[in-house]
């Protein structure tokens, strides 16, 4: 991993949250610094504030990086990615489990060679920084090697990301199955190569109760529980035939999510992505155990599975821990920008509440660290966080130029990036302290 001793200092206008935009009037929550100094020791923020403010604190031999006409935030946060499914974005035709069976189970088998596995990781690293995303949960898939190639590629860059092994022992191609004694014994292994080692974190990654039998989903819940701060991810409610399957398989279990709450699967740093067709009691389970949900709404689009109930999730009488998640591949872009601006639509169609744009920004930062459990360290511009960002461009486009012209808020600037930017609005990327992404000039 790279080294983080070094000096940093950045100018240009910055945005960061001080509150839940959920819980009290969206303007209240974010903090705007017009002409703000972002100055970064040994890749976490030391001091950030009103340039004028902070101009001598500068150290000497430090050459100041100024995006002026920029928009500085903290890097965006991704809940739910599969880095295997890069190959088959944008496959035709299908839904949820004839899509699995048809292009993804063909292409996760390549990831047993490690080559092939660094190489995909590679770009799909490059893609996630080009579109301003700093941190991911990443699915890889059922061999060891697409794990030890993810996490070589992260840990090379200094990207805090999460990530583990696919279980799946039934319902399954078999060079894509593994045991339920198998999959622990490997993911044990890589979670001591790899948790906690530099930003890289763990995650015990069942890929659905469909494909894990009850004793893998209790293998993974050991697993879950072998250390105080691993990650747990899965599917959750994602498609109605799904639902009805996994009704088949758990015909002893009241709800899809006490599935994976008897096998220890459910509480803290536990990510469900999709979670569409829940009820209100699962819901209220989500809240009572501190879980996280993903909305994926580019996914759920393109697969046709249905409209999350955003505000249903974070009801203020009990408010569910929930983050944006691309879901690349059924997902459409890795833009959390255009993520956002999808989230917006299907809140339209999801009920009376339209999604605001300060809300919608919070939940691809300050509000996915806190899902995450990870807000002491990400999400957000302060001193003591680690120093990932992104530097926006409102004028990216001739397009943005035109509109963002007009803009005579702040909320009214984020809604329009979000409605019409993507990778193009992104002008850099800082992880750990350091550009690993600076857009090309357009020629």
């Amino acid at each position: 991993m790279p080294s983080s001793s070094r000096t940093a200092a950045l100018r240009g206008r910055f945005v960061t949250f001080t509150g839940n935009p959920f819980t009290m009037p969206p303007e209240d929550a974010l903090h705007v610094e017009e002409d703000g100094l972002i100055l970064i020791e040994n890749g976490k923020i030391s001091h950030c504030g009103a340039y004028d403010a902070l101009r001598a604190k500068v150290p000497e031999g430090v050459t100041v990086t100024h995006y002026p006409d920029s928009l500085i935030s903290a890097g965006f946060i991704d809940t739910h990615v599969h880095y295997p499914q890069l190959p088959v974005i944008a496959s035709w035709g299908e839904q949820l489990l004839e899509w699995l069976q048809q292009y993804v189970f063909p292409t996760e088998a390549k990831f047993s060679s490690p080559e092939f596995a660094q190489a995909i990781a590679r770009a799909f690293l490059q893609e996630l920084l080009r579109n301003g995303t700093t941190t991911a949960a990443v699915y890889c898939t059922v061999h060891p090697e697409s794990v030890t190639a993810f996490f070589q590629e992260s840990e090379k860059l200094g990207t805090r990301m999460i990530a583990g092994k696919v279980l799946m022992d039934r319902n399954a191609p078999d060079n894509l199955r593994d045991t339920a004694q198998q999959g622990f014994d490997e993911s044990q292994k890589l979670i001591e190569t790899w948790h906690n080692k530099g930003r890289q974190l763990y995650a015990i990654t069942p890929r659905f109760a469909i494909t894990s039998t009850p004793e893998q989903l209790e293998c993974a819940g050991a697993l879950f529980h072998s250390r105080d701060d691993l990650f747990m991810q899965t599917h959750l409610a994602e498609n109605e035939d799904e639902i009805a399957f996994v009704k088949t398989l758990f015909p002893e279990r009241s709800s899809y999510l006490d599935v994976y709450d008897k096998a220890g699967l459910v509480g803290p740093r536990a990510i469900f992505g999709h979670a569409i067709h829940m009820h209100e009691h699962d819901f209220q389970q989500c809240h009572d155990t501190h879980c996280t949900l993903a909305h994926c709404p580019t996914s759920n689009l393109f697969l046709g599975s249905g409209a999350f109930r955003l505000f249903d999730a974070v009801d203020p009488r009990r408010p569910v821990n929930v983050g944006l998640g691309t879901d690349i591949g059924a997902g459409t872009s890795f833009s959390l920008l255009s993520t956002m601006g999808e989230a917006y639509k299907v809140s339209l169609m999801a009920g009376k509440q339209r999604l605001h744009a300060i809300q919608a920004f919070w939940l691809a930062t300050a509000g996915a660290a806190q899902a995450l459990h990870l807000d002491d360290k990400i999400g957000t511009i302060a001193p003591g966080m680690e120093a990932d960002l992104c530097v926006l461009d409102p004028a990216a486009t001739s397009l943005l130029a035109l509109r963002t012209k007009e803009c005579a808020s702040m909320a009214d600037l984020l809604f329009v990036l979000m409605t019409l930017g993507d990778d193009r609005s992104v002008k850099a990327t800082w992880v750990d302290g350091r550009p690993v992404y600076v857009r090309p000039e357009a020629v």
